[in-house]
């Protein structure tokens, strides 16, 4: 009461801390304005995808749906982390009770001049310390192990969608909702589980410390002075509440602006030799600057925000909040009709103050707490928000939807419209059927209308044509990358069907891997292929001196940098004969390898049984397929059986690569 008595009598300051309160609010109204009229392309794209996040019931929906991942059953390790956690929460409360009444019995003793009664005490509070510190870390670390636990069950959960059939390859590539997944997958994760046990720590114990210190006080002070710091509290949150709403739209905006930064920075990396030759730094730094920018010019305005809000926050959830709680507790002390002190003597009447203007002031402490929390709460919406989106895509997927902005053209007047999963799949093996199946993109955009063809077991095929002209979209189509928009596939399973590219995946792990994959070396084993035979494999593609030069079968390598061009795609050759399937894909995949070696791995694949669809622009691999199909760029195709003049006249380029391309070197050849 003196408080706010000396407030009122003096104008200016209570004029300096109203302009101030009203300024802060001011600002942080005007900064949330400012925050939606974004300065850049990146953050105007990610502006306009951005949706509503803030504690509300489309949070509570969101954030219900996330429980039930993190606490799957009533028994569960969580839930008896976060028993423990409100066991050493209560335990906790009342160690801080019984060291507000030792404290006070402390200094009642050093007051009273009384070193019987302080060494009794100060004993006390010695024997205490091992439990109060065993119980703080015991909190801390039951909240460490909740967090840890709520991530290992989300992180395993959304692998699992992640990893079902191809939506890893479907959510960057089909669906274009999601941006840097990586991110999502690990950062945000990791975030929002810590978020939630935090949270949980910063709610439930403020609530349990004003529950006992609630019922302390009602004792001590009468119901009146708790009433009035809980009707603080409620009005305080609310008022808090309505100036944090922007707080969740940064955490979103701010976890996809640095998703974009890095995603700019391991593009740098994965394509540094790219860009060296084109010797394109400063085009590059320039893409990485504005990137970086974008994302400061938000941190920036999300720090500006936070900084007008924290003023706010400081002023009504500790300063407000401890002029309360002495109004509170003055209230019996400076009331002279009140008779509860009337014959107490001064020590009692300090002591009675110092127990109960600590505990209030504990309770006002627990009350700015909670304010705070709200804060934390924001932070918690806007990272349920993004794990929600992310596990809404992942289902879409599995489920065969996917959302894509569309940027073709005006269609035609009568087109059919083009409905992606419309199309019919069939399993059979030794067979590829294509019965009126349209190449489409993603995008729809349409390649080829109609397309139709079959071979069998044996019947190797050809596949060329120009850039952009259908050969890729046909080997993802035949991959089920990619969804059939009308007409039949009849097809083998996918672990009869084997695709190599131009360049070779190469897997994490030892020289073994790289010829199995994706086969672990006891499913190799448990096939009854020994390292023996796999040396063998790799004779038959010219790389026997591998295992020797880098130290074994089980030498681990950065094997993308190891391994030449060349040395890669026999790699891959030797991987295609150790799995031995009905059909193998093969795209460029021996363009950096000499003739007569691809010619002798394309001979021993056709003895193998395997049925050949290559595509490449080299003519010396005609000779080894019966039949073509051959795109002319303008959607249409020609499917046919090669001629025997198309033959040979790969079998006579072929020789002619073959043989010495100078005279004076046949005759050196044979000294």
């Amino acid at each position: 009461m003196a408080s706010l008595s000396k407030l009122a009598s003096n104008p200016l300051g209570a004029a300096t801390t109203t302009s101030v309160l009203v300024l802060a609010i001011y600002l942080a109204l005007g900064r949330d304005k400012k925050e939606r009229t974004p300065e850049n392309p990146l953050f105007a794209k990610a502006a306009a995808r951005e949706k509503r996040v803030a504690v509300d019931g489309v949070f509570l929906k969101r954030f219900s749906r996330l429980f039930k991942i993190l606490f799957p059953t009533l028994f569960c390790a969580e839930t008896g982390y976060a028993a423990m956690v409100a066991a050493s929460m209560i335990a906790r409360t009342f160690c801080d009770l019984w060291q507000i009444s030792n404290g006070t019995s402390i200094e009642r003793a050093i007051i009273a001049r009384k070193p019987e009664l302080f060494g009794k005490y100060i004993s006390r509070f010695v024997m205490m310390m091992l439990p109060i510190a065993l119980i703080n870390n015991l909190l801390k670390y039951g909240l460490w192990r909740m967090s840890l636990g709520f991530r290992k069950r989300l992180t395993n959960y959304l692998y699992k969608e992640y990893l079902t059939g191809y939506t890893y390859y479907k959510v960057g590539n089909l669906d274009n909702r999601i941006s840097n997944a990586d991110q999502l997958l690990t950062q945000d994760v990791e975030r929002f589980c810590t978020s939630v046990s935090d949270l949980y720590s910063n709610v439930s114990k403020p609530l349990l410390d004003i529950a006992i210190y609630a019922r302390q006080l009602t004792r001590a002070v009468g119901p009146q002075g708790p009433t009035f710091m809980l009707c603080y509290l409620v009005v305080s949150g609310a008022l808090l509440t309505r100036l944090r709403r922007p707080l969740g739209r940064f955490t979103v905006t701010e976890q996809q602006l640095e998703g974009h930064f890095r995603f700019v920075n391991s593009r740098l990396i994965t394509h540094s030799e790219e860009i060296a030759f084109y010797n394109g730094k400063d085009r590059e730094k320039m893409v990485v600057e504005s990137t970086f920018q974008a994302l400061v010019r938000h941190l920036s305005r999300a720090m500006n925000f936070r900084f007008s809000v924290g003023i706010v926050d400081t002023i009504i959830a500790k300063y407000l909040a401890t002029v309360v709680g002495y109004y509170v507790v003055s209230r019996p002390f400076l009331d002279k009709n009140n008779t509860r002190h009337d014959n107490s003597t001064h020590g009692e009447i300090m002591e009675d103050y110092y127990r109960s203007g600590r505990m209030l002031l504990g309770m006002a402490t627990a009350v700015g707490r909670l304010v705070l929390s709200g804060r934390e709460l924001n932070r918690l919406a806007g990272f349920t928000a993004r794990v929600t989106e992310l596990i809404t895509v992942l289902k879409d997927l599995n489920n065969g939807r996917y959302t894509r902005t569309m940027v073709t053209g005006k269609p035609e007047d009568n087109a059919v419209p083009l409905v992606p999963n419309s199309g019919k799949l069939i399993t059979a093996d030794h067979v590829v059927h294509f019965d009126k199946v349209p190449l489409v993109t993603p995008n729809c955009d349409v390649l080829v209308k109609e397309l139709s063809f079959k071979i069998e077991s044996g019947m190797n095929l050809l596949v060329s044509g120009p850039n952009g002209c259908g050969k890729s979209s046909l080997f993802r189509i035949l991959g089920e990358l990619w969804p059939m928009f009308g007409g039949t596939l009849t097809k083998p399973a996918q672990q009869h069907l084997f695709y190599i590219p131009q360049k070779p995946y190469l897997a994490l792990g030892t020289l073994r891997d790289q010829v199995i994959y994706p086969d672990t070396k006891e499913q190799c084993y448990a096939k009854g292929t020994t390292d023996k035979d796999l040396l063998g494999l790799l004779s038959q593609v010219h790389l026997q001196y591998l295992v020797d030069r880098e130290g074994g079968w089980d030498a681990i390598s950065d094997w993308a940098d190891v391994l030449s061009g060349g040395e890669k795609q026999r790699v891959a050759m030797a991987r295609l004969f150790y799995h031995k399937p009905q059909f193998a894909i093969l795209d460029e995949c021996t363009s950096a390898v000499s003739v007569d070696v691809e010619g002798f791995m394309y001979t021993h694949s056709r003895t193998l049984g395997i049925t050949l669809v290559t595509v490449s622009h080299r003519k010396t691999l005609w000779q080894y397929h019966e039949h073509i199909l051959q795109f002319d760029g303008r959607g249409g195709y020609e499917f046919r059986e090669m001629t025997e003049e198309e033959k040979q006249s790969a079998i006579s380029m072929q020789e002619a690569h073959s043989a010495p391309s100078h005279p004076s070197m046949s005759k050196k050849g044979k000294k």
